[in-house]
């Protein structure tokens, strides 16, 4: 049963992050077949990601600051936004600002959701650890999705030379604060409450306004007034 409630508690996070992404999004909802296939290849990420990491551990060196910044959260990143910009970014369901937001949130979940149940098997966690998990990791790689997602959202309905910056901000402002939220776990051993729930808290804040933004910029916000007009 202690078993049970742990694995629960390792994947609820990440499926009650993904509903409530999903639901945020006001005027054209994504085909739920389309969202669990990309959470999917979020959980499919896993294994290379891992194999990546414990090369470039073997190659680097054991420093907290070269696995906070290069191994975490550049490795990490990278992969979901390649996975996001060579499977997701071109496809015909990708129609509106917001998607760039729940497909990121859904790759970078599934790849959560994954580590949280490996972390709750190793470290044979208890149901009160897996809830700060909730909180801090499973939660600050939603954070993390939101900001790749709304940036690439913005590259993907914008022409020009904005186009590219665009693209260039959906994967070096994840990196970064992935990064620095690394850092600050792997090297602030007994003072790190006091830098990541500020952290966090200024992610989420964030992470709501860019949502709100990307919903704004959906081409289908008319099409929905004029059918509540006419109703």
């Amino acid at each position: 049963m202690l078993l049970f409630s742990v694995l629960a508690a390792a994947v609820a996070p990440g499926l009650a992050l993904l509903t409530y992404f999903y639901l945020k999004d006001r005027y054209d909802s994504e085909p739920l077949h389309m969202v669990f296939r990309v959470f999917l290849m979020g959980i499919l990420m896993v294994l290379p990601v891992m194999i990546i990491q414990r090369g470039m551990m073997i190659w680097l060196g054991d420093n907290p600051y070269v696995e906070a910044i290069l191994i975490s959260g550049w490795v990490e990143e990278f992969v979901k936004w390649f996975v996001i910009y060579h499977i997701i970014y071109n496809h015909t369901e990708f129609d509106e600002p917001y998607d760039g937001i729940l497909y990121s949130v859904a790759v970078s979940l599934g790849f959560a959701t994954v580590e949280n149940v490996l972390y709750a098997f190793a470290g044979n966690a208890s149901v009160s650890v897996m809830f700060i998990r909730a909180l801090l990791p499973v939660s600050g790689h939603a954070m993390f999705a939101v900001i790749m997602g709304y940036y690439m959202g913005r590259a993907k309905f914008t022409d020009g030379k904005k186009k590219r910056w665009f693209l260039m901000l959906s994967l070096f402002l994840p990196f970064f604060w992935h990064a620095l939220y690394d850092v600050i776990m792997n090297t602030m051993v007994n003072h790190w409450l006091w830098f990541i729930a500020p952290l966090m808290a200024g992610l989420w804040y964030g992470a709501m306004g860019k949502i709100t933004r990307a919903n704004n910029r959906s081409p289908f916000r008319f099409v929905k007034r004029e059918e509540e007009i006419k109703l």
